[in-house]
């Protein structure tokens, strides 16, 4: 028994000749469907610019508040003290937006439109992919915002726009790193408030006991060890050095080490929970 989709005095015939002629179009390549998804993160921020309030007005904020509240008390004047944090700051504000990464994720796959990815044919990994990398473009966002204010204010790189750049570019690769970690929690939890909490008390203490705001030698020693071993404090040193022009390639390559330890655990993880799902 077969039944006919269409309306009436349509010639099927003529239907089913103009369906056959026409050639079915080429799948999409991975890297074309990942720069898609990607560009839909753009859209959504441009439908969307209060998306953006977390790489502007935010990291703003921090600077100016740790800056000016604590500088004179921690270093003996705010001057040296933006020397000092600006650099942690940079740090800081990009690592704190990798955790929408995972809100995205789970915003997505709560309302359905995951599985409607799922249902297209193409590379199942594109959509993760793609929207990590729409994400690395409010990391630089973030983090341009954060080197203005502080010339703005006074902070001047002895190694200049190089260095600068430099340490944009190490943050990014590895806050792109630390994304897949909080993808993993936006497949894994119910909800992109749990995504949000879960992320924040994971990431906070980490950044506090670290060497962004104060200088490690001056906590007590058992404080101390841990801030050392401390990938973001590993982070902010590197990317103190590069700004000042005396980086260490060991403090580097630990960070790119790092970066790449987290990619190749949770990269896959996170495309087996999504294809799992």
């Amino acid at each position: 028994m077969t039944a006919t989709t269409t309306a009436p005095g349509v010639d099927q015939v003529a239907v089913r000749k103009a369906i056959a002629s026409t050639g079915r179009p080429a799948p999409a390549s991975p890297l074309s469907a990942a720069i898609t998804f990607g560009w839909r993160g753009m859209l959504k921020v441009k439908h969307v610019p209060e998306q953006l309030l977390d790489v502007t007005i935010t990291p703003v904020m921090f600077v100016l508040m740790f800056t000016y509240l604590f500088g004179g008390a921690i270093a003996g004047s705010t001057g040296e003290y933006l020397d000092y944090i600006l650099p942690g700051m940079l740090v800081m504000s990009v690592l704190f937006t990798t955790v929408y990464s995972g809100i995205s994720l789970n915003t997505d796959l709560t309302k359905g439109v995951v599985d409607r990815f799922r249902s297209l044919p193409m590379w199942r990994a594109a959509p993760l992919l793609g929207s990590l990398l729409g994400d690395a473009v409010r990391y630089l966002i973030a983090g341009t915002v954060i080197v203005v204010l502080g010339v703005a204010l006074g902070y001047r790189p002895d190694a200049g726009l190089p260095g600068v750049l430099a340490a944009l570019a190490l943050v990014v690769v590895f806050s792109f790193a630390l994304s897949w970690v909080f993808s993993v929690l936006g497949l894994l939890l119910r909800s992109p408030n749990a995504v949000m909490n879960a992320g924040f008390m994971g990431i906070f203490p980490l950044t506090f006991l670290s060497n962004v705001f104060v200088d490690p030698e001056t906590l007590p020693s058992v404080l101390k060890r841990f801030v050392d071993v401390n990938p973001i404090s590993l982070l902010a040193t590197a990317s103190r050095g590069l700004m000042d022009g005396n980086a260490r390639g060991s403090d580097i390559g630990i960070v790119l080490l790092v970066a790449v330890g987290l990619t190749a655990v949770f990269a896959p993880l996170t495309v087996r929970l999504y294809r799992r799902g």
